[in-house]
Parts: C-alpha cells; sequence; structure tokens
C-alpha cells in the first residue's frame, strides 16, 4: 500500500487554530490525526462544508477526547 499524502497546514487552518487557542491542543494529536483533519478539510468542495469541518474540528479538540465523532483516548 503506498503512503499516505502528508498535507501542510493552509493559513486558514492555522488561523482558526489560533483564534481559538487550541493550537497546541492540534499539535499533541498524533501526526495521523493533524494529516487526516487537514485533508478532510481541504477537501470539502463546498465553503459551507469546509466551515462546518473546521468548527467540527476546533470543537473537538477543546472538548477533547474525540476524534472525527469517534472516543479518543490519547495514551
Amino acid at each position: 500500500m503506498p503512503p499516505r499524502p502528508r498535507y501542510e497546514m493552509p493559513e486558514f487552518f492555522r488561523e482558526a487554530l489560533n483564534a481559538r487557542g487550541l493550537m497546541n491542543a492540534y499539535l499533541s494529536r498524533p501526526a495521523y490525526q493533524q494529516n487526516d483533519y487537514i485533508g478532510w478539510i481541504t477537501r470539502a468542495k463546498l465553503e459551507s462544508t469546509r466551515q462546518k469541518r473546521v468548527n467540527q474540528m476546533l470543537d473537538e479538540l477543546e472538548r477533547g477526547g474525540v476524534y472525527m465523532k469517534m472516543k479518543w483516548n490519547p495514551k
């Protein structure tokens, strides 16, 4: 299986994390989660979908213990 693509963090993504004070929460997540969030959000075709996904990610980071609407237990 080929390796998954690695996504660079877009500026709007960085701004959203910084605006909510969640950059450290994001950076404390495993690399695969960071990459998945960027890929999932940037693949949205509509701006409204992209914003909905950004908001979901920010809410999950703020709440903790959740990743893509699934329970996540950091070790």
